[in-house]
């Protein structure tokens, strides 16, 4: 990493590029969402200040664990202008920030363990299965199909079932998972 001297408190998008890792297109990027700032040269060439470096540092971070950039720009708002972020800062912005990634963490290990269940079988409509759809409020009467998809004169209709059309949807899904059963599949 190229070392800036001490004396230098401006930075060109290049060398902030080559300093934070961060791509030209991204300091680009990350300026339009008002995620850093720069000032203009008369030669209307950006200038950042050192600084911006933290900056850059800090949305990457939260970016890399899922913070979106909304987020992230409401707390580099907090962030005090007249002096370079510190520790306590930083320390601030990423404890308000803890509970939603401890239950991204608990979402993400309740996929890892429910995902064995579903690896293979493509199906994804056993009722044993929380990964196919967890918002689906037509599920929560039992697995298998509950919608019928027509199409009529390039219009998409979606009708429920009738009780007939029910039992017959469940004997061909009885008949599924016995031939899934057969095969080794869930």
């Amino acid at each position: 990493m190229p070392q800036i001297p001490e004396k230098i408190h401006e930075l060109t998008v290049g060398q902030l590029a080559a300093r934070s890792g961060a791509a030209v297109s991204a300091l680009h990027f990350y300026e339009t969402k008002g995620l850093i700032s720069s000032r203009r040269t008369a030669g209307n060439q950006r200038r950042y200040h050192r600084d911006t470096l933290r900056r850059v540092a800090f949305v990457r971070a939260a970016q890399r664990v899922g913070i979106p950039l909304a987020t992230i720009r409401e707390a580099l708002a907090e962030l005090p202008e007249e002096r370079t972020p510190n520790r306590e800062d930083w320390a601030r912005l990423s404890a308000a920030w803890r509970a939603e990634l401890d239950e991204r963490i608990k979402q993400l290990n309740r996929l890892r363990d429910h995902l064995t269940d579903c690896i293979g079988c493509g199906c994804l409509s056993l009722a044993t299965c929380v990964l196919s759809n967890p918002d689906d409020a037509s599920g929560e009467r039992g697995s298998g199909s509950r919608l019928l998809v027509e199409k009529r004169a390039g219009e998409r209709k979606t009708v429920e079932q009738g009780p007939g059309e029910q039992r017959a949807g469940e004997q061909r899904e009885e008949g599924r998972r016995e031939e899934e059963k057969a095969a080794g599949c869930c």
